[in-house]
């Protein structure tokens, strides 16, 4: 899988207006159905919110990956919003997230799901790479720490 497959331009929010995890997940769930990658944007909400409700996708080091199995997307879909004064996301080490990836996909695919997410963390892993996106003035800024 191919990161540049997935994500464009138009596909980043360089700053999220979203001060709780709820208006961060319409935010970018709303980036997706603008660019026509998601059919049903209700079903895709429910579904990422009950995704929520099993556990929190705040990992930890500010960075988030809400993300859900749904019918409201043929393919794997994602997009990436950066919120530097951050928004408690109920991580896993308690801190605020900043660095949002959302992902969905449908639910008779596994492998592009989990390749997505592994080739997404191989990124995010480094301090410099998660200072580089909050710290990010342009789409194009955010875009190049994923190589593209």
């Amino acid at each position: 899988m191919k990161l540049k497959n997935i994500l464009s331009p138009t596909l980043v929010k360089v700053h999220l207006d979203g001060t709780t995890k709820q208006e961060v997940i319409k935010e970018l769930l709303a980036l997706l159905v603008e660019n026509g990658k998601v059919q049903d944007a209700e079903l895709a909400y429910h579904d990422m919110m009950e995704r929520e409700k099993t556990m929190s996708t705040g990992i930890q080091h500010g960075v988030a990956i809400p993300h859900a199995k749904t019918k409201a997307v043929k393919d794997l879909v994602a997009c990436i919003g950066i919120k530097p004064e951050g928004v408690d996301f109920q991580s896993l080490d308690g801190e605020p997230s900043k660095i949002f990836i959302m992902t969905l996909s449908p639910y008779d695919r596994v492998g592009p799901h989990v390749q997505f997410l592994a080739e997404i963390s191989m990124v995010i892993k480094t301090p410099e790479a998660r200072e580089r996106l909050v710290g990010a003035k342009s789409v194009s800024d955010i875009l190049s720490v994923f190589g593209l």
